[in-house]
């Protein structure tokens, strides 16, 4: 069973992250297999949440995009480079492919071989010599073993065409020869007597018994074959190991890790069809080929919190999409077959995912309630926030019971936890919990944190329009804003770029906007802070 990961957007807040944690937890009480993923670093608030309540980190997802290891191509396409010639251009044949990965005893890559350098081979090799393994022999010639010792044969290839007086008095035989011999009794002493390599016997000639007790003695090594001897001699230049060809020592390959698209596009500039597949030690893990480019699983998703590309991890649009479990506006994301999509007008993600527990039949844990109570509590601020509905509040007392907290000792202390800003650069503020919308042809950024105390941040206010500024400047974003919500108060303050200072005027209703300007009452990014501006966009 494949698994699916659950993530929220790419700036995670305490909601998407514990939307994803429960909803995994419910999904592998249902049977499916999931894991909880984040796009992000965690925001302190959502860290505390965690540490609060004993759960660990969800692991970092990079992205999604298809990867050579979602890809069908054939792991079982490779070599062992100490099979023969002849062994290895049948298995070319048997898979239908002009060439193949060679590998050592422990599948690491030592090369790449093909028909064409095979025909080469056995054109314009040295085919005098043989250098292999007994087994390679037995295999290739069909032969029978009368005597081995040696697993590697290795020696110059001779046949006995002369008469058996004349082989004698003509041919130095020693233990670097390897014979091709019929019933010649003569020449078979004498290459047992000179303690040759290996004797091979045609035509399933076979010892007298006074000549394999010497051949014993010498340690010859004795095969029988049941060809003659033009095709013994024919044959035996394929037992060699396929090594010895001229292979490519260093093919070009492909990681399991590297990314679909990225093979496409080197192989149609490459040419070439064949590819070997390797980990990160070289080892081989078999071939891909250009007709294996369409043959893939995406990798499967569900996402909560979020229903926009942009805001979604990289690659979304080669994920199987499974579901959305969201509370925000119906955004960009499209999928190519119905799935389940459970939208609800409430102030948290977590607030919907209690419902699916309660649908489901499924027991929410201790640890479990107290993340879902921590992001309603984070959305709506406590119940203050205009997002905040009735049945936020239901459900949060609801688990704030089953998590044995008091919402509001608990829920200031998680705020007081979140708000501080103290050895934060301004970048890592700005950017700890801002969302990206579209806006015209352009981009709108609009960023928030949480503070107990504006002083903190009103004394860097420079700085943090300076970065807004930045972010335009060297971005494709139109309007980039940040808006400290002061929990205390109930209201927030506005730092935006400089350009955007009409905008934001006629979008908010004020006269001659200053940075730092106070909203009073505006806490909600997604009721309050976004809809004046798409509506001045019209």
């Amino acid at each position: 069973m494949q698994t699916t990961y659950i993530f929220g957007h790419k700036t995670p807040d305490t909601d998407s992250v514990c939307a994803s944690i429960s909803l995994s937890y419910l999904k592998n009480k249902m049977g499916l297999k999931t894991e909880p993923r984040v796009l992000g670093a965690l925001n302190k608030e959502s860290s505390f949440v965690l540490d609060y309540f004993k759960l660990p980190e969800p692991e970092f997802l990079n992205d999604v995009k298809i990867q050579i290891k979602n890809m069908h191509y054939n792991k079982e396409a490779m070599i062992e480079e100490e099979v023969s010639i002849f062994r290895a251009y049948r298995y070319l044949v048997d898979l239908g492919v002009t060439g193949l990965p060679l590998v050592n005893k422990n599948k690491k890559l030592t090369g790449y071989v093909n028909v064409k350098e095979i025909s080469k081979y056995l054109i314009d090799g040295d085919l005098s010599y043989l250098h292999t393994s007994y087994d390679n022999i037995l295999d290739t010639l069909g032969a029978t073993q009368i005597l081995r010792f040696d697993e590697k044969i290795e020696g110059y290839i001779l046949a006995a065409a002369y008469k058996s007086e004349t082989f004698i008095n003509r041919i130095r035989l020693d233990k670097d020869n390897i014979l091709i011999v019929g019933d010649r009794y003569k020449i078979q002493e004498y290459a047992i007597k000179s303690g040759i390599k290996l004797v091979i016997l045609v035509n399933n000639v076979q010892l007298n018994d006074t000549l394999i007790e010497l051949a014993k003695e010498n340690r010859v090594n004795i095969v029988s074959v049941p060809m003659g001897t033009f095709k013994a001699s024919n044959m035996i230049k394929l037992c060699n190991y396929v090594k010895l060809i001229n292979i490519n020592p260093n093919p070009i390959t492909f990681k399991n890790s590297d990314y679909r698209n990225d093979f496409i596009d080197v192989s149609s500039k490459l040419g070439h069809t064949n590819y070997p597949i390797v980990n990160k030690k070289n080892i081989c893990l078999g071939m891909m080929q250009l007709i294996d480019v369409n043959d893939f699983e995406r990798k499967q998703v569900i996402l909560v919190d979020h229903n926009q590309q942009s805001q979604s991890v990289d690659g979304i649009d080669e994920a199987e999409i499974m579901e959305v479990i969201d509370h925000h506006n119906l955004g960009t994301i499209g999928t190519t077959i119905p799935i389940n999509f459970r939208s609800m007008p409430v102030g948290c993600t977590c607030t919907i995912i209690y419902k699916l527990y309660q649908e489901a039949g499924v027991e929410i844990p201790k640890d479990i309630a107290g993340i879902m109570l921590s992001a309603i509590l984070s959305d709506t601020l406590l119940f203050k926030s205009p997002t905040c509905t009735s049945v936020d509040v239901e459900v949060g007392e609801k688990l704030a019971k089953i998590a044995g907290v008091d919402i509001q000792d608990y829920g200031t202390k998680m705020f007081k936890a979140a708000s501080s800003v103290a050895g934060m650069s301004v970048e890592e503020i700005i950017h700890s919990d801002m969302k990206t919308f579209k806006y015209s042809d352009s981009t709108l950024a609009i960023g928030q944190v949480m503070t107990m105390d504006f002083d903190e941040i009103s004394a860097r206010q420079k700085e943090f329009v300076d970065g807004l500024n930045s972010m335009c400047k060297f971005g494709n974003y139109k309007i980039a804003l940040l808006f400290v919500t002061d929990i205390i108060k109930n209201g927030s303050y506005l730092f935006f770029n400089e350009e955007a200072k009409e905008i934001i005027e006629d979008a908010y209703g004020i006269n001659n906007a200053i940075q730092g300007v106070y909203l009073d009452g505006v806490v909600s990014r997604k009721k309050q802070m976004l809809p004046p501006l798409l509506e001045n966009e019209k």
